[in-house]
């Protein structure tokens, strides 16, 4: 991409996240994107998809990426305040600002797509050079912008073209009807695409099948006008075409952080990112910030026990299974993903404040003691100083505290630049989560072949877990068990479970109770520690996930036996099904009746 054009897209993605909030996406059309006669060069046609890429950059929460925070509005995690997570307690309503937030900033994309395609039609036959491949991309980030609009709230208004105000208020299409027409219309448009993009960040033929295998799977799941079976076939073609024509990285950790970016094979793996850059007019991030302790950041949000408990133990049993797990150290002998993903109590962490040299940080965690090992770069020694965890007045909101003794190390293991103003990109799809779409569509299909055993492995192999069990081959049920505990543990913090708990229907299962986690420790009547948790955890002290038939299907843990002996938090959290479909946002529903509200609210 020439510098212009960098210049052009950064600039349009600062103005577009500085006033998405606060504007109807009607609003939103620059003038210049949809004039007559714009779209009449290549140039133009280019700059016009530049603009759609900027509306990309939703920010749900300070400067955070959009699918990041999605993972918290599940089971997987939560926020920080006690019962607020969307979900949990009641704070999904009409007028939740994320929710407006999340139908607008996708609508915008939207209308931004049907500028740029509508604008262009009159002069298609003279467009020369890139034009059909930058309208290609305009249709793929249409279709992904409406599989989260669709995900998220179910029916809504199927626009092909840019609307006026009296043209919006309408009623909202049916979901197959929707599924269908992008289906078709990638279809049209895969052959002007490349297979590797050669600017990073714009979509190709891999992004292109992967957003139709999302579309397929989410209406196969949800049986949409009762073709569940067609569109599961859709989804595994999709993913299929793509298998082979894109590689895993070596190193699962080398994905989330800046210097593992670099790398050919992290380039490779990661299909479709939300560019950052640290050069020229600076693009950055606070991922990092808002999820590590609080001796150097600002903790806001915290991976759940159900997501720690759901990571294998190395000999490929799940932990109420396997010999190897012990309550004792629940850290060890575990699939490395959960190391690479997730921080715990006594673990060595490191991180970076400003960038700098002198911005390094390395201590120890610790979900118990007012003080704890701080490493001194300077003298290479450690020293041992307060914990801000447990003795500060922010204390609140650790990972002791507001967590459940666990923080996010995806993201957060960043050692070269401040996590405060991180620039390593936002991964929004992977070839790994091709490799499993493709093998969850085959496993409802009932098509048990090697071909699904072998995207599986290529999956569990990368973080040195051992293949597929023989007690699974050609068992549909005990296959779709594990296809859906990978998508969990390897995709965890992607924002893909947002579309998974509503796609397998278990949001009952992970949200409609409180949240437990660590082992509280014997104190003193002065409060003083005696024993800490993990070293009075008795063998006894196993979730139980058999509690029916779908939470052993799901892998959702089960504390009632114990849980008098744990952290725990959201005591009022509740579930209602109306939670698996987003409320149509007030503002919405004032500006257009017909659009109607979801059941329940």
């Amino acid at each position: 991409m020439k510098k212009s054009r960098i210049f052009k897209y950064i600039l349009g993605a600062l103005i577009v996240s500085s006033t998405l909030s606060c504007k109807d996406f009607l609003d939103r059309e620059p003038t210049s994107y949809s004039s007559s006669g714009f779209y009449k060069s290549e140039g133009a046609v280019e700059d016009g998809v530049s603009g759609i890429y900027a509306t990309l950059n939703i920010n749900l929460a300070f400067n955070l990426p959009f699918n990041i925070m999605l993972d918290h509005w599940t089971g997987l995690a939560f926020e920080r305040a006690e019962n607020t997570t969307i979900g949990a307690g009641g704070a999904l309503n009409p007028d939740n600002t994320s929710v407006a937030q999340w139908w607008n900033a996708n609508f915008s994309t939207i209308s931004r797509a049907n500028a740029v395609l509508v604008g262009s039609e009159p002069y298609l036959d003279k467009l020369e050079g890139r034009s059909k491949q930058y309208l290609a991309e305009a249709r793929v980030l249409r279709a992904f912008a409406y599989c989260n609009l669709l995900t998220a709230f179910g029916k809504v208004p199927l626009f092909q073209k840019p609307v006026t105000t009296e043209e919006y208020d309408v009623a909202r299409t049916n979901e197959h009807v929707i599924v269908d027409f992008l289906l078709t219309d990638m279809d049209a448009c895969l052959n002007d695409l490349p297979w590797l993009a050669d600017s990073r960040g714009r979509v190709d033929r891999a992004v292109a099948y992967g957003i139709k295998a999302r579309l397929a799977l989410l209406a196969g799941s949800l049986n949409y006008n009762n073709k569940g079976t067609d569109y599961y076939k859709i989804a595994a073609e999709a993913a299929k075409q793509v298998i082979g024509q894109r590689q895993l990285a070596a190193n699962f950790e080398d994905l989330f952080n800046k210097a593992g970016q670099q790398k050919a094979d992290v380039r490779n793996e990661s299909l479709f990112e939300i560019i950052y850059s640290d050069k020229g007019i600076k693009k950055t991030h606070m991922i990092g910030f808002g999820q590590v302790s609080r001796n150097y950041g600002q903790t806001g949000r915290h991976p759940s026990q159900l997501l720690a408990d759901t990571y294998e133990c190395k000999d490929g049993l799940r932990i109420d299974e396997s010999p190897q797990y012990d309550p004792k150290k629940p850290w060890a002998n575990r699939d490395p993903r959960f190391s690479y993903t997730l921080w715990m109590h006594k673990d060595t962490v490191e991180g970076n404040t400003n960038g700098t040299e002198t911005g390094r940080v390395k201590m120890i965690l610790d979900v118990y003691q007012p003080t704890t090992k701080i490493y001194n770069f300077n003298t290479q020694t450690w020293n041992v100083g307060v914990n801000a965890d447990i003795n500060s007045g922010a204390a609140w909101t650790s990972f002791a505290n507001a967590g459940v003794g666990y923080m996010w190390k995806k993201y957060s293991n960043e050692k070269i630049e401040s996590i405060g103003a991180q620039s390593c990109n936002s991964i929004v799809m992977r070839y790994a989560e091709i490799l499993l779409t493709y093998a969850e569509a085959k496993i409802e299909l009932n098509e048990l072949d090697n071909t699904v055993y072998e995207a599986i492995n290529k999956v569990r192999n990368r973080s040195k877990m051992p293949n597929v069990s023989a007690d699974r081959i050609g068992n549909q049920e005990k296959m779709r068990q594990l296809v859906r505990r990978e998508r969990k543990v390897e995709l965890a913090l992607e924002g893909i479970h947002f579309s998974d708990m509503r796609r397998w229907k278990i949001g009952d299962l992970e949200n409609a109770g409180p949240s437990y986690g660590y082992p509280l420790p014997t104190r003193a009547a002065n409060g003083t520690i005696i024993e800490e948790g993990y070293d009075i955890a008795t063998s006894d002290m196993i979730p139980n996930f058999k509690k029916s038939a779908r939470h052993d299907l799901n892998d959702i843990a089960n504390y009632d036996t114990y849980k008098s002996k744990l952290k725990v938090r959201d005591q009022n959290r509740f579930w209602d099904n109306k939670f698996y479909l987003f409320p149509v946002p007030q503002r919405e529903l004032d500006l257009a009746p017909a659009l109607g509200q979801n059941e329940g609210y």
